[in-house]
């Protein structure tokens, strides 16, 4: 049994939407140490990686580690009617088997809503051997993917020791963006080899749209045709990491 707090519903609802790009069932795992979510969307291209620990919360009880699946779509309809100071608490009601919401703010209110079996499959991280590391703003990322959405439906991502690119090519037009080492918005990057890889912008897109709300700060790596990995910076040690498997390109 479980009794989260979050005293912030901005929070809360800014990294279920989050996940909500990916999943519409998610299963999380509630330990002593915290919240944690790893997933696939039903595609299985793109992964999340999601973890809170109980620091993050104004409140944290876990008598015994359990599992809960839930959609979160219903949830993040719940979510979007909290304003977004109010303080959120999430439990399990032992004798319905329903999750318990409770909202307090300028008045109280209360909400139930069932769970889903939860899945049982384990999710392992990818073990990749990245030749890039590039650190960037939120703003900035998103502004390149919107760059290239206006030519094209993907996008080959380079770099070598100086530089970041965004390269798109569609039937009319193309565009490159580049990004130089040490600039506003590529703070930092380490390059073992100069490496390229294609994705999916609509993935892309989607993802930097919606965790941009928890983190201006991303951190990509990647290698040549191999996944790319997109980690958000978070407060307190919690974790919001992306993977997304490349678009083989063919001659």
């Amino acid at each position: 049994m479980f009794k989260l707090k979050v005293s912030e519903a901005k929070l809360l609802r800014d990294m279920v939407t989050a996940i909500s790009i990916l999943v519409d069932e998610a299963t999380f795992k509630i330990e002593p140490d915290g919240l944690k979510l790893r997933a696939m969307d039903p595609s299985r291209v793109a992964m999340i990686d999601f973890e809170w620990p109980k620091t993050i919360f104004e409140e944290y009880e876990c008598i015994s580690p359990s599992k809960i699946c839930i959609n979160i779509s219903e949830l993040l309809k719940l979510l979007r009617r909290v304003g977004k100071s109010e303080h959120v608490e999430l439990s399990l009601d032992e004798k319905t088997g329903r999750l318990q919401i409770n909202v307090t703010g300028k008045y109280s209110r209360s909400f139930t809503m069932p769970t889903l079996d939860a899945v049982e499959e384990e999710v392992p991280t990818p073990k990749i051997d990245f030749n890039i590391k590039a650190k960037t703003t939120t703003q900035g990322l998103s502004q390149a993917i919107e760059d290239a959405q206006l030519v094209s439906d993907h996008v080959r991502i380079e770099a070598d020791t100086e530089k970041l690119q965004l390269i798109a090519s569609g039937d009319l037009m193309g565009a490159t963006i580049t990004l130089k080492k040490g600039s506003e918005l590529l703070l930092d990057l380490e390059a073992k080899e100069t490496s390229k890889s294609t994705f999916s912008l609509s993935y892309l897109s989607e993802i930097i749209k919606a965790a941009s709300a928890t983190s201006d700060i991303a951190t990509l790596e990647f290698s040549t045709d191999m996944p790319i990995r997109i980690d958000f910076q978070q407060i307190k040690d919690g974790k919001l990491t992306f993977f997304l498997a490349p678009r083989i390109e063919t001659d």
